[in-house]
């Protein structure tokens, strides 16, 4: 641990869930839970036909709160695993939790059965009383899957595998991830992939190398693992009658699959943006050639000075204050009150997030962070997510509050624009003004067009799984390599060493078709940006009111009140020609003056 960073400290206080896993409290709300679910059972089950308009409310208000007391114990097990999953009690408990849900789902799936069955013109009749209007969005999206539902015995089936089907492949995954030690000093996954920013381009190199060498020992594992998601998901797909492989996620995301091709279709078509960025990057850098291990290369005159935890606090705060008391406020109890878990740690999981819990307690944030500019950015990121959450769960309840990952992610990426904006307002210098456009530049890259390109690659592995079989570790190599390389273009050299590297993203198994929406959120924030700067203040009150709406309506109808069609291609578009005119000033201030290495 880098002592300049000052974060031995930012450890989260789990103890609003539980005091560790042998807290008596949580054996009793196991057993409270049980008790729950089987008066629920013998309450409705096939009584949902009969439900008159105060019947269904009180039947979806007991639901949710079984959901929440779940909820509950299946936050603390995860978040007590996610910094110590060489622990085997940990990873014990949380196995246990597991099989607690699949359970819970079996005794519980019946009357998402009977809700989705019931007739239209019955349904609808309920929708529309004032009682259900809580409710009404929640009920909707539950109707939607009526066409890849099973029936309840089949559905009781895949409910009480599940702890030994998808969710042991995932934890396996972690757990050699977050426990492998990386290179000759034995460093963790975080701390070889920080040095891919450090200015020493041997030092590039070789943590490019060291990771590679890594996830190679592993690759015979990690793609069975992966050959195994794949499979999985096929199947389940078949048995769904799912149509794509990215329709579940469609389904859940609560988009049309117009909207994910006009989104997919635009950034691709703009791939001569980055394919610009990094040639310009060349010239800055002095290089014949520009590699994969120095994409993320600080410019010759970069500070790369450590930014500690205290001072990255104040960077962030005043950002968000700038914008909304409010958000300042709610970002200060993450800090205050250790809802934060900061340092790196053997068998800590890798990257970032923020894990919503329950509306009866507060979101918990979880981060690697390193001290440099890109770290501040993620904690804005995390940060915006948790105000989301947190802001959601008072307003709209458990069932509401859990928001489609394209709406987090719009969250997510405007607290990071926020301190991005404040960062540039106070640069005097010209050099200074080039290193945050770069790095913003940088930023946006790898939430749009990465993604989109990671898209691809997932895209890619699941039609050859279905059309061709299971993938070798070398065919994995090579559709990441393809992908990778139509959105860089002649402008980066990809080595041997990059080929290998999808195979420590966790997103591919953990949630699969999620990563489009990163490009969606940056792409939708671009554009309420734009709204914030013509509208000022009236703009606060109309974006905190969509923050606080969680999951209440479609993405559609949320963003509707600031004038966005999320089919239209034209839309995305518009975020992407930000993004242009960011690269064009970053032309122009390097262009009639080149800065060479």
């Amino acid at each position: 641990m880098d002592e300049r960073l000052k974060t031995e400290g930012i450890i989260w206080n789990l103890t609003d869930l539980y005091q560790g896993i042998e807290d008596p409290r949580i054996e009793g709300d196991i057993e409270r839970l049980g008790q729950g679910i089987s008066n629920f059972s013998k309450e409705y089950r096939g009584k949902v036909k009969d439900f008159d308009p105060k019947g269904l409310f009180t039947a979806v208000c007991e639901l949710e709160e079984l959901n929440q007391l779940l909820g509950k114990i299946e936050s603390f097990a995860f978040l007590n695993y996610s910094t110590r999953s060489q622990d085997a009690k940990a990873g014990a408990f949380l196995q246990k939790v597991h099989e607690l849900e699949s359970e819970f789902q079996r005794d519980i799936v019946f009357f998402n059965l009977e809700w989705a069955n019931l007739d239209n013109e019955t349904s609808e009749k309920l929708l529309h009383a004032p009682e259900i209007e809580k409710y009404r969005h929640f009920l909707n999206v539950l109707k939607k899957y009526r066409p890849h539902q099973l029936s309840e015995t089949e559905e009781r089936v895949l409910a009480e595998k599940e702890p030994a089907g998808l969710s042991s492949w995932t934890k396996l995954f972690d757990k050699i991830i977050s426990q492998k030690k990386f290179g000759e000093r034995g460093r963790v996954e975080e701390e070889v992939l920080a040095d891919l920013y450090n200015s020493n381009r041997e030092v590039r190199k070789k943590a490019s190398e060291e990771l590679t060498a890594g996830l190679s020992e592993y690759s015979h594992i990690l793609t069975h693992i992966f050959n195994t998601i794949l499979t999985d998901h096929m199947i389940t797909d078949r048995l769904r009658k799912y149509p794509e492989w990215i329709s579940s996620r469609n389904l859940s995301n609560e988009v049309d699959e117009k909207t994910v091709n006009a989104l997919n279709n635009a950034v691709r078509s703009r791939y001569d943006i980055p394919v610009r960025y990094y040639k310009l990057k060349k010239k800055m850098l002095g290089y014949n050639e520009l590699f994969d291990y120095d994409r993320y290369a600080p410019l010759p005159f970069s500070s790369e000075r450590v930014v500690p935890w205290e001072e990255c606090r104040e960077i962030v705060l005043a950002a968000f204050g700038d914008f909304s008391k409010e958000m300042k406020n709610i970002a200060s109890m993450f800090f205050d009150k250790h809802w934060m878990h900061a340092p790196l740690m053997l068998g800590k999981m890798g990257g970032a997030f923020s894990h919503p819990c329950i509306p009866d307690v507060h979101p918990y944030i979880m981060l690697n962070y390193t001290g440099n500019i890109r770290d501040v950015q993620t904690v804005a990121h995390e940060l915006g997510h948790g105000i989301h959450q947190y802001l959601a769960a008072k307003k709209q309840g458990y069932f509401n509050s859990q928001t489609p990952p394209t709406m987090a992610e719009t969250a997510s990426v405007f607290g990071e624009m926020l301190v991005f904006k404040k960062q540039l307002k106070g640069t005097p210098q010209i050099e200074e003004e080039i290193s945050l456009l770069c790095s913003k530049l940088e930023a946006m890259f790898a939430t749009v067009f990465r993604q989109i390109s990671m898209y691809l690659f997932e895209d890619a592995i699941h039609r050859e799984r279905r059309n061709v079989g299971e993938l070798s570790n070398e065919k994995f190599n090579e559709l990441w390599t393809k992908t990778q390389k139509e959105m860089f273009g002649d402008s980066v050299t990809l080595t041997e060493n990059y080929s290998i590297w999808w195979s420590y993203i966790p997103h591919f198994l953990h949630a699969r078709g999620y990563v489009y929406a990163y490009a969606f959120g940056e792409l939708l924030t671009l554009s309420l940006y734009k709204s914030y700067e013509r509208e000022g203040n009236e703009f606060i009150p109309k974006y905190i009111s969509l923050l606080s709406s969680g999951g209440k309506a479609s993405p559609a109808n949320l963003v509707k009140p600031f004038g966005v069609e999320l089919d239209d291609p034209h839309f995305w578009l518009e975020g992407l020609t930000i993004m242009d005119e960011m690269l064009s000033r970053l032309e122009e201030l390097t262009t009639p003056n080149p800065i060479n290495a």
